[in-house]
């Protein structure tokens, strides 16, 4: 090896040594984990106690079932929320724009404690303002955490608050590398604004919306902390028990490792094989 590369190779080293002792190696014994019984003392190997288990697991599809209604509702509304915002926040009539960056990006920094309390308080049947301002119009208080189909839209709600912002700054910046003499050509052959931006801007936004569609899919398929903090871990009775919630309980909680590990994995090729589905989708045709 010439003395240049291995000089390279030398100031990598560092580098190299902490991604295979923190990153590479968790991730190649937690699959040999997956194939073992960790029940017992010492463990064994078992190729089907884990996989045998999650094939016929009611817990598993009940978690990997909210998991994917979050999926489907949530992700597609806070891309197109994300997008509006980020058209609005682009706009040259809207003025103090670097505050209201600053205001829709805000949530992401918040701590996932504090908010997860205001949401709480928000939504309280008692004395939470969104029950007041329901029965100000004359319908009836709803019992955000006592019904699994309310606390399924309070987490969609709150995952949508946190990160529609962040999405939107994403966006912002690939809309603000979009010409202006494309804009202004169309403007010339007097194509309307909505034209504008059905036949222009989304189809040269396409490659960062694809990106935060495939940044929401992943966060969405670990999604953890909303269902813990704010349902009450999972509840009511698991109606909003996600996958990330529920390798939390089995690993931490049970100390089931290998069944963790199983679900881990699951949880990857899931994330995986959806955002290869979006890139095929959304890829460029010739």
């Amino acid at each position: 090896m010439p003395i240049r590369n291995r000089s390279a190779y030398l100031f990598l080293a560092p580098y190299l040594l902490v991604f295979a002792t923190f990153w590479l190696w968790p991730i190649i014994s937690s699959f040999l984990i997956s194939f073992q019984n960790t029940r017992v003392n010492p463990w064994k190997f078992s190729a089907s106690i884990n996989w045998g288990r999650l094939i016929g697991d009611p817990a598993f599809y009940n978690a990997l079932y909210n998991t994917l209604i979050i999926l489907v509702i949530q992700v597609p509304v806070m891309i197109a929320l994300a997008t509006l915002m980020a058209v609005l926040l682009n706009s040259p009539l809207l003025k103090a724009r670097p505050l209201y960056r600053f205001a829709f990006f805000a949530p992401v920094v918040v701590g996932e404690v504090a908010y997860a309390a205001v949401f709480r308080l928000m939504f309280s049947i008692d004395f939470g303002i969104v029950n007041k301002l329901i029965t100000s119009v004359g319908l009836s208080p709803v019992s955000w955490f006592d019904n699994a189909n309310a606390a399924m839209a309070l987490v969609i709600i709150a995952v949508t608050w946190r990160w529609a912002g962040y999405n939107a700054i994403i966006l912002l910046a690939g809309l603000q590398s979009i010409p202006d003499d494309v804009y202004e050509a169309a403007t010339l052959d007097k194509v309307s604004k909505t034209k504008q931006f059905i036949h222009i801007t989304l189809p040269l936004l396409k490659p960062i919306i694809l990106f935060c569609v495939i940044l929401s899919v992943i966060g969405t398929m670990q999604l953890f902390a909303e269902p813990f903090l704010i349902t009450n871990r999972g509840g009511p009775g698991g109606g909003t028990e996600t996958l990330g919630l529920l390798l939390y309980r089995q690993g931490f909680l049970s100390l089931n490792f290998g069944y963790a590990s199983a679900i881990a994995y699951t949880m990857a090729i899931l994330a995986i094989t959806i955002s290869l589905l979006n890139l095929w989708v959304g890829r460029e045709q010739k």
